[in-house]
C-alpha cells in the first residue's frame, strides 16, 4: 500500500473525532466509541495486528483511564473541600480585593498559577489545579476550561519538571546512537530553542485567554472587551516568558515553567496590587449573573457560597493547601531529592498483557491524585471541618468523578490501540508514523510549517506533549537531514507543537471538564480552541522555516512574510480596538 492511502487510513480515527464530536457536537461519550472500533478494525484488518495486542492496548489503555479518574477525583475533592470548609469563599475575597477583573483574574490564575502547577507536575495537573479554582471564583465552567486549556501550551514543554524534554525527546531520539556522543547536552541545546520559539507565540496567549472568554462567555459577545487590556496581557506575558527562556538556556529544561510562572506571579499579583496598567474602575468587566448564563457553560459542580464556621478565615489559611500542593508536587518531581525515588518505588503493574509486550502500571505515590488526596485530609484539620461537611465533599466527588468515566474509558484505549498497531502482519509503521509520513512525502521543503502540526496531532492522540515527542522526535530529525536543514530546528517545532496540541487534546479536555462536572460538550471546548492551536503552530512553524533557511534563502523567505503577517494582524486588532470598544457603546446607547 502506497505511503499516501496509508496516511489517510491512518487519519481515520482522527477524522472521526473530528466530525463527530467536534463537527456533529456529540458528547465524548458517543462519540469516542466509534474512533475506538474504527482504531480497532484498521489495527486488525488493515495493519493486522495480533488480537492479543490489540486487547491488551485496549486494557492498558483502561488503566490509563483509571490513573486519569483517580487524579480528576482528587481534584474535585479538594474543591469541595474548600468549598465546604469556607476556603473558597476567602481564597475569592482576595482575588476581589485585587481586582473585581474576570480578565485580571483569569490571567493570574490561568496563566501564571497554572503555569506553575505545569511545571511543577505536569500531565494535566494545571487543569486540576486552576479550572476547578476559577470555578470556585464564580467562573463559568465552560468559562474555566477553555481558559485551562488555552495556557496548555507555553508552559507545557517544559512541564513535570523538563519531562518532554528530557524524557520524550531524549528518548525518542536515543534509538539511534549516531546521532551525538552526549544526548543529554543535545537535548538540553534543544530545550534551549523551543523556549525561544514558545517565548515569540507566548506573548500572546493571555490576550488570547481573555479575549475569547469576552467573545464567547460576554454579555456583548465581543473580543474587544478582552482585546481592551491587551497591556496588562503583555505585561503578564513577559513577567512570565522572559525568566523562562533566560532558566532555559541558563539551567535547563527543568524549571522554566516553574520559575517563570513563580516570577510572574510575584511580579503581576504585586504591580496588579498598585494599579499598575489595571483597567480603570469603571470599566471592570465581570460575567452576567448566574440565571442568564448560556445552561452548556454549567457544570454539574455545584459551587456554593460556605461560610468558614468562625465567620472568617485568613488568606495564608485559605491559600495554604494550594501552597502545600506545589510544594508536595515539587518535592517528589525533583531528581536531586530522595522523595522522587521513593514516591515511585511502589508499582502496581500488568506485565506482558496476553504475551504482546505491552505492560501497563500505575504508580499511586506518584500519582497527583494522591497528593490532591492528602492535601484535602491535611485540609480537613487546618480549616477545622466538620465531619459531616468533609462527608459532603467525599460524596459529591464521587459522583462527578463516576460521570466522566464512561468518556474517559473510550478514549484512552483508543489512544492506545493507535499508538501500538505497529509490529502487524502486514509490516507497516505504527499509525501516528504512518501519517507522518505522507506529510512529509507531501511537505517536501516545506517541512517546518508541517512538523509543529504533526507535534499537535501527536499531542491530540496521546494527550502528551511527552508521548508526542517519543514517537516523532527521531522522525522529525530524519526529516530535517532529508531537506538538508539544521535538524535540531526541526525537533524544537516538534516540541513547540506538541504543546500547543494539549489545547485541543480530547483526553485533556474530557479530564478538565470532568473537573467540574461539565460533561458532554467536549466538542464545544475544542472548537473554542482550534483558532488559538493553529496560531501557535502557524506562527512558530514560520518562525522555524525562516530559521532553518536563512542561510540559502535569505531572511526574507516564506517564513518571515508569514510570521510577519501574523504579527501585523494581531497588531491591526489591537490598534484599532479602541475605536471598535467605541462603537460598541455607541451600539448600547
Amino acid at each position: 500500500m502506497d505511503t499516501g492511502m496509508l496516511a489517510f487510513l491512518s487519519l481515520l480515527p482522527i477524522l472521526a473525532v473530528a466530525i463527530f464530536l467536534v463537527g456533529l457536537r456529540w458528547s465524548a461519550s458517543k462519540a469516542m466509541p466509534i474512533s475506538y472500533m474504527v482504531a480497532i478494525v484498521l489495527a486488525l484488518f488493515v495493519w493486522k495486528v495480533p488480537g492479543a495486542n490489540v486487547a491488551a492496548a485496549s486494557i492498558n489503555g483502561l488503566v490509563v483511564a483509571g490513573t486519569l479518574l483517580f487524579i480528576i477525583f482528587g481534584a474535585i475533592l479538594l474543591l469541595n473541600t474548600l468549598q465546604e470548609s469556607g476556603g473558597i469563599r476567602t481564597i475569592r475575597q482576595g482575588f476581589t480585593d485585587i481586582s473585581e477583573d474576570r480578565r485580571i483574574q483569569v490571567i493570574i490564575v490561568a496563566w501564571l498559577f497554572g503555569s506553575f502547577i505545569e511545571g511543577s507536575a505536569g500531565f494535566g495537573t494545571p487543569a486540576a489545579v486552576a479550572v476547578p479554582l476559577m470555578v470556585g471564583l464564580g467562573f463559568p465552567a465552560m468559562a474555566a476550561v477553555v481558559a485551562g486549556m488555552v495556557i496548555q501550551s507555553t508552559p507545557v514543554s517544559f512541564g513535570a519538571v523538563g519531562t518532554p524534554i528530557l524524557v520524550g525527546i531524549q528518548t525518542g531520539l536515543s534509538a539511534n546512537a549516531s546521532i551525538t556522543d552526549n544526548m543529554l547536552a543535545f537535548v538540553t541545546s534543544i530545550g534551549g530553542q523551543v523556549a525561544i520559539l514558545h517565548m515569540i507565540a507566548g506573548t500572546l496567549i493571555p490576550l488570547f485567554v481573555v479575549a475569547l472568554m469576552t467573545r464567547f462567555f460576554g454579555k456583548n459577545k465581543s473580543f474587544t472587551e478582552g482585546i481592551k487590556v491587551w497591556k496588562f496581557a503583555l505585561f503578564a506575558a513577559f513577567a512570565m516568558t522572559i525568566p523562562y527562556v533566560i532558566v532555559a538556556n541558563v539551567l535547563g529544561p527543568e524549571f522554566p515553567s516553574m520559575i517563570g510562572g513563580l516570577v510572574g506571579l510575584a511580579i503581576v499579583v504585586s504591580a496588579a496590587k498598585k494599579g499598575f496598567l489595571m483597567p480603570p474602575k469603571d470599566e471592570v468587566w465581570d460575567f452576567e449573573e448566574k440565571s442568564k448564563w448560556d445552561p452548556e457553560w454549567s457544570g454539574k459542580l455545584e459551587i456554593k457560597d460556605i461560610a468558614h464556621k468562625s465567620g472568617s478565615m485568613s488568606m495564608v489559611r485559605a491559600w495554604a493547601p494550594y501552597i502545600i500542593i506545589g510544594f508536595l508536587l515539587v518535592l517528589t518531581r525533583l531528581k536531586a531529592l530522595p522523595f522522587m525515588g521513593w514516591s515511585q518505588s511502589w508499582t502496581l503493574s500488568l506485565k506482558d498483557i496476553f504475551g504482546s509486550g505491552i505492560t501497563a502500571s500505575f504508580q499511586p505515590l506518584y500519582s497527583p491524585g494522591t497528593i490532591f488526596i492528602v492535601v484535602s485530609v491535611i485540609t480537613f484539620f487546618l480549616h477545622g471541618m466538620n465531619k459531616k461537611a468533609y462527608k459532603r465533599a467525599w460524596a459529591q466527588s464521587g459522583k462527578t468523578m463516576i460521570a466522566a468515566s464512561t468518556a474517559l474509558v473510550f478514549t484512552v484505549p483508543m489512544v492506545q490501540v493507535f499508538l501500538n498497531s505497529g509490529g502487524g502482519a502486514a509490516g507497516y509503521d505504527q499509525m501516528p508514523i504512518a501519517l507522518a509520513n505522507g506529510a512529509a512525502a507531501l511537505a517536501g521543503d516545506f517541512w517546518p510549517f508541517f512538523a509543529t502540526f504533526i507535534g499537535g496531532i501527536g499531542a491530540f492522540i496521546a494527550g502528551s506533549n511527552t508521548v508526542s515527542n517519543m514517537m516523532f522526535a527521531l522522525f522529525q530529525y530524519d526529516v530535517g537531514m532529508q531537506i538538508g536543514v539544521d535538524a535540531t530546528w526541526i525537533i524544537a517545532l516538534q516540541a513547540v507543537g506538541g504543546a500547543a496540541g494539549n489545547m485541543i487534546c480530547v483526553h485533556n479536555v474530557v479530564a478538565a471538564s470532568a473537573v467540574v462536572g461539565l460533561i458532554g460538550k467536549e466538542g464545544a471546548v475544542i472548537r473554542k480552541t482550534l483558532f488559538p492551536f493553529a496560531y501557535y503552530a502557524l506562527l512558530t512553524g514560520s518562525i522555524g522555516y525562516s530559521i532553518v533557511w536563512y542561510a540559502d534563502k535569505g531572511l526574507f523567505n516564506l517564513g518571515t512574510f508569514m510570521a510577519a503577517l501574523i504579527a501585523c494582524i494581531a497588531i491591526y486588532i489591537i490598534a484599532t480596538n479602541r475605536r471598535r470598544a467605541d462603537l460598541l457603546i455607541n451600539e448600547r446607547k
